[in-house]
């Protein structure tokens, strides 16, 4: 099966599922669905940034400092976290992400929205990421993703999502 064929839940304004259909025709169509973003440290506090691979559905070759992807039909968002860091980072058993917040992505052109939870993890294992999903990869300090934030050319999912973290570091009232 292509990951066109894969089949997601679309959903709501209020993000409950209404429905399921082919990964390929929910993103022709501009459905929402759901999605996971992981971030990964080492115990260096160092996040895991990679380049896609040119034959990505959505933001080939476009570098990404978390991993993660589509949440699948009837899955439910922390198992698709689990799931999603374990494949892309090539790690066989991680401790469940904890969950950050969610938040509604849309691109700049208003095209293509869904709803979106960030997670976090440590990754105390060797990392192997698939060849099919990561071209180049490395762990990077922090402070020097936050410096090539304007460098390099981001998903814009996943830029979205981490200066929605940065901005969720900052409110006073967060756990």
């Amino acid at each position: 099966m292509s990951a066109a064929d894969e089949i997601l839940d679309v959903v709501d304004a209020d993000d409950r599922v209404v429905g399921q259909l082919p990964r390929g025709e929910v993103y022709a169509r501009g459905l929402l669905h759901r999605c996971v973003f992981v971030l990964a440290r080492n115990p260096d506090g160092a996040l895991f940034v990679h380049r896609r691979t040119a034959t990505k559905l959505v933001f080939p070759s476009l570098y990404d400092m978390f991993v993660g992807g589509v949440v699948g039909a009837g899955e439910g968002y922390d198992d698709a976290a689990l799931r999603e860091a374990c494949e892309e980072l090539g790690v066989a058993s991680l401790p469940r992400p904890t969950p950050l917040f969610r938040f509604l992505y849309a691109s700049a052109d208003g095209a293509q929205q869904w709803w979106s939870a960030v997670y976090e993890v440590r990754v105390d294992a060797e990392v192997d990421p698939q060849a099919e999903e990561v071209a180049w990869h490395a762990f990077l300090p922090e402070e020097e993703v936050r410096a090539l934030l304007d460098t390099w050319e981001w998903v814009p999912d996943g830029r979205a999502a981490y200066e929605e973290l940065l901005r969720h570091r900052e409110r006073p009232d967060r756990p």
